[in-house]
């Protein structure tokens, strides 16, 4: 069952120190225990502008991220509370209260743009949190928002078609939220009512004018929409007219509160647990907290060697770990369950690679779900092969268990023979005779054991070959027989010897070929299983390209609308990427997927591949046959 947080205090999760980030270790640890899929909403504003107030209310507390009612900001980087998920089940809401943007005390205003551009690689649901008003000002102190191509890659390389790297940005950037706090206006416009949302919409709207000012006003709202398909707006009135309480906001009592306020609050919580998604990177890959703690590493490793954050990078080094430690959790779980169902030894081999092919099957699937960008199919193929080196492990268990039942129930059944051997009872005439019986007798008993395993046969051979010379003996000592009867007996041991011989071979015949076909049913699941899973990453991609192509069309409509025809048809270039790139996964799907399974077939057969080996085995088998 995948684990999630119990209820804690905020800690701070990356550190600014002297304005230097760092990444806080117990906050890591905290993020590492989480399996569970998170909702991440991160809140960024200016300092002093009750950013921590709203988060805390998201996490059902008056306090916990630290308030404060001076001019210096309280929170310094990016601070961390994980709580359960209100209405999600088994799903973690992770809280990031951010360091007050614009703090007087800061000397390299870069330090703000790096909080605001790992607020937005961090989150799924990004709040813009300021006061009074959406105007000029407002989007001027938003211009964080315009340095997000110079902070943030998609790709670690260009394109080659010449199509900028934050065409891209939509595709996983987080729904945007504008909060304005101690909102005085009315939402009206030309004198008709308009709800939060058409506020914000029309505060978005493009200065006409091609002249300096016009471009450098438009630049944060064109971001705005360029970057952020989905976005809201929430107005809250002040939360009381007494300064006094403002101050200590997080001790006052609701009934001291704006019955307005607190409806509007109560709004902006229910909409956050009702519609804010699970955090997701490209493609669709669900990101859960150990994944979120790795995203967070890597980001501010890349930040501190001077680089920039690439998301591409970023989910490569994210693979590469949870690839790895899904190859292993899929070799435990067919570990268990071999060894839970498996009881030693198995009468027939058959028995042991049906229950094999199983638990296998289990286990690609728990790989499957848990993998992602496994590209080159590298990480199944290395599970491909630890199972079939554990599933030998386990056919060797259960030939030493089925040897030491076998020889410990002849060593019982044979031990009246020994005894008469010893005491001489057949060292007289006619005692080859009694001694035929006596090991036939013994024989049927032995056959009558049940479970014995795969090496019934074999050792009841040895057992057999180790009796020769002793029948032999007997044989020449029997006096009640002639010479003729003598060689006559030795000639139908032989023959006796040889069938049991062509008989163990047929077996391991028969094993060899039940074992070359399990190997097949390995590759066709495995084939089949990455058949499926190829599918899915085709249906996220043209998803995913599918809404990246409607928000640029729907960018492009409402620039046409504006007046902004320029704008708007340089776009084009844009839009006729996407689609080109929706027709490639569409056209090219059938011959691409057939590349990958092709090739992954004949890795996966060359780690199997004893069915060569076995084959050669088979057939120096059948030759054996005829020769006897």
């Amino acid at each position: 069952m995948a684990s999630g947080p119990n209820m804690m205090d905020p800690i701070c999760l990356v550190e600014n120190d002297n304005e230097i980030l760092s990444v806080n270790q117990k906050a890591l640890q905290i993020l590492e225990k989480i399996s569970q899929p998170v909702v991440v909403v991160a809140i960024v504003g200016l300092y002093r502008t009750g950013k921590s107030y709203l988060m805390n209310r998201l996490a059902g507390q008056n306090s916990g991220f630290p308030l404060g009612s001076t001019v210096q900001s309280e929170t310094k980087g990016i601070w961390m509370w994980c709580v359960p998920h209100p209405s999600k089940p088994n799903h973690t809401l992770v809280l990031l209260d951010t360091e007050g943007l614009g703090d007087v005390e800061k000397g390299d205003p870069k330090n703000d743009s790096w909080i605001f551009a790992l607020a937005v690689l961090l989150c799924s649901t990004f709040v813009y949190n300021s006061t009074s008003t959406i105007n000029h000002q407002a989007l001027e102190q938003l211009y964080y928002v315009t340095e997000l191509t110079e902070l943030i890659q998609a790709k670690s390389s260009p394109r080659p078609d010449g199509v900028e790297d934050s065409t891209e940005f939509v595709s996983f950037f987080p729904d945007f939220i504008w909060a304005v706090r101690d909102f005085t206006l009315e939402l009206k416009l030309n004198g008709h009512p308009i709800t939060e949302d058409q506020y914000l919409e029309n505060a978005l709207k493009l200065i006409p004018g091609r002249n300096p000012k016009a471009r450098t006003s438009n630049l944060p709202r064109e971001c705005i929409r360029h970057f952020f398909p989905t976005r809201k707006c929430f107005v809250f009135d002040w939360p009381t007219n007494k300064k006094e309480l403002l101050y200590n906001i997080e001790n006052v009592s609701e009934d001291q509160l704006d019955p307005k306020f607190l409806r509007q609050t109560k709004n902006f919580c229910s909409y956050i647990f009702t519609n804010a998604k699970v955090k997701t990177l490209k493609e669709g890959i669900t990101v859960t907290g150990n994944r979120l703690r790795t995203l967070v590493v890597t980001y501010v490793d890349t930040i501190n060697t001077g680089a920039v954050p690439c998301l591409e990078n970023a989910v490569t080094t994210l693979a590469q770990l949870e690839n790895s430690a899904a190859v292993q959790k899929a070799a435990d779980h067919y570990s268990e369950q071999m060894t839970q169902r498996l009881s030693l030894p198995t009468d027939k081999l058959q028995e042991l690679l049906e229950l094999h092919t199983a638990c296998e099957k289990e286990a690609i699937a728990i790989f499957m779900e848990s993998s992602f960008k496994d590209n080159d199919q590298e990480f199944q193929t290395s599970l491909v092969e630890v199972i079939k080196n554990k599933k030998e492990g386990f056919m060797l268990q259960n030939e030493e268990a089925s040897i030491k039942y076998c020889q410990a129930k002849l060593d019982e059944l044979s031990k009246a023979l020994m005894e008469s051997i010893s005491a001489g009872a057949f060292s007289v005439p006619g005692g080859h005779k009694l001694y035929r019986k006596a090991l036939e007798r013994l024989q049927q008993d032995y056959r009558q054991v049940p479970r014995k395993g795969v090496k019934e046969n074999e050792v009841l051979q040895s057992f057999l070959q180790s009796q020769v010379a002793v029948e032999k003996s007997i044989l020449q000592a029997d006096k009640a027989l002639t010479d003729g009867e003598k060689a006559v007996a030795e000639e139908r041991t032989r023959n006796e010897t040889a069938e049991k011989e062509r008989e163990l071979l047929r077996q391991k015949l028969q094993e060899q070929q039940q074992e070359m076909e399990a190997q097949q049913r390995s590759l066709q699941e495995n084939i089949a299983q990455l058949t499926e899973k190829l599918a899915r990453e085709r249906e996220n991609i043209l998803r995913e390209q599918t809404m990246m192509l409607e928000h640029k069309l729907k960018a492009q409509e409402a620039l046409l609308k504006e007046g902004f025809r320029q704008k708007s048809e340089s776009m084009s270039a844009e839009i006729n990427h996407l689609r080109n790139m929706i027709d490639n996964t569409n056209d090219g799907n059938t011959s691409w997927v057939a590349l990958i399974l092709d090739k992954f077939g004949k890795e996966i057969t060359s780690v199997l591949c004893a069915p060569g080996k076995l084959l050669g085995q088979i057939v120096s088998g059948v030759s054996s046959l005829f020769k006897k």
